[in-house]
């Protein structure tokens, strides 16, 4: 089935669509998805909230870790938000924690429909093991990834501002597919950058172009 070049998404019009906790379960792997992903407590469900404004949409726990499940939220037919599963301060067994990082690597290795991964840290402990870890992956993938250094608000200007040059600087090697930026979901900062690299990446139709080289390669020849 040919998809059509998709348009702008409207994030206002997100809304639930199904939760998965393996790759198995969820939805079929076509369209355009992109991913968001950080440590517990790192302002995941507020960045997701305050971009589709919707309070209500990505659940907040006062029990940082809680949810294991990737969630699904519907832009359009085709274009999609996921919600993966918070990890760092939960308290669950060691084996629990070990499933979640491999169902994690499975979907950003293996899921064919995913553009980007928006992955956020809080900018007051940047960098941390599992921020490592989920960079690896997506490198290895050769995923775009924008990193956003959330809670701003909780720094002065300048600390903030000489945080974000820092990152900046620690992952120049790879600034082909990595950009970062300051987020506050309380104040808006950074919300307009956000939702033009979601816009870019939800709307990008090289991947249309990629399946017709593709099935033109393996289309047989005619008459021998």
């Amino acid at each position: 089935m040919e998809m059509a070049s998709p348009e702008t998404p409207n994030y206002r019009c997100a809304h639930f669509l199904t939760s998965a906790s393996k790759l198995a379960q969820c939805p079929h792997d076509e369209g355009w998805e992109v991913a968001f992903a950080g440590r517990s407590n790192a302002g995941k469900s507020s960045a997701i909230n305050t971009l589709t404004q919707n309070k209500k949409l990505a659940r907040t726990s006062k029990t940082p870790g809680r949810t294991q499940l990737i969630n699904f939220f519907s832009l359009s037919e085709s274009q999609r938000l996921v919600d993966l599963p918070g990890y760092g301060f939960a308290k669950v067994p060691e084996a629990v924690k070990r499933e979640w990082v491999k169902q994690l690597e499975n979907y950003l290795q293996h899921r064919e429909c995913l553009r980007g991964l928006i992955l956020l840290m809080d900018v007051r402990r940047p960098l941390q093991e599992f921020d490592t870890m989920m960079l690896d992956w997506a490198l290895a993938a050769g995923m775009p990834v924008r990193v956003l250094l959330t809670k701003a608000d909780k720094l002065k200007k300048g600390p903030a501002k000489s945080t974000l040059l820092k990152v900046r600087a620690q992952l120049a090697a790879h600034d082909d597919l990595v950009s970062i930026q300051l987020f506050s979901s309380l104040k808006g900062t950074g919300l307009d950058e956000l939702a033009k690299t979601l816009d870019a990446w939800l709307t990008d139709t090289s991947v249309l172009e990629d399946e017709e080289e593709d099935f033109s390669e393996e289309e047989p020849s005619a008459g021998l």
